[in-house]
């Protein structure tokens, strides 16, 4: 982790604000390579891939709402899992391309944090990432990350924490 340097972009200057009024800790760092995938962020903190707390946006077709869940790195989500917990009867969620999320979140996917969003999405974070004392999460930007507590992260987003992803292989 030596390759951390203080973070700057609009986007992720959005994330340092919020972290800051939030009173976290720890302000977002820019890491020397992109960490666009959970696996690569991974490799580049030296963590487990479960502790990267990834960022998946879907889209609400009701209501055109952006739906965030965040995740842990190792596993996948079950989006018939998040469907029936974010849609009314019958509702449906649907996938969100690179234009959808950059317009609902402000952020570029690889770089989608999971607070200071341009519009506040319905969130859900995956009971799995208690599995770890701390988690790491996008910051704005592919390079930027910050560390928090899987805690920290249900406090700061008030999202409540459900059954989301699909049974490890």
């Amino acid at each position: 982790m030596s390759d951390l340097a203080p973070a700057s972009t609009a986007a992720v200057q959005r994330v340092t604000e919020r972290l800051s009024a939030l009173g976290h800790p720890h302000a977002p760092t820019m890491l020397s390579d992109a960490a666009r995938t959970a696996q690569q962020a991974a490799d580049t903190l030296g963590v487990a891939l479960g502790q990267i707390a990834k960022s998946i946006i879907f889209r609400r077709k009701s209501d055109e709402r952006a739906v965030l869940v965040v995740t842990s790195g190792d596993l996948r989500v079950d989006e018939k899992k998040v469907q029936a917990i974010v849609c009314a009867e019958g509702g449906k969620l649907g996938r969100a391309d690179a234009d959808f999320v950059k317009a609902k979140t402000g952020f570029s996917i690889g770089g989608v944090s999971p607070l200071a969003h341009a519009e506040e999405p319905v969130t859900l974070i995956d009971e799995r990432l208690f599995r770890f004392d701390v988690v790491w999460a996008a910051a704005g930007h592919p390079h930027a990350v910050f560390p928090l507590t899987p805690d920290q992260l249900q406090r700061y987003t008030g999202a409540p924490v459900a059954d989301v992803t699909q049974a490890p292989a």
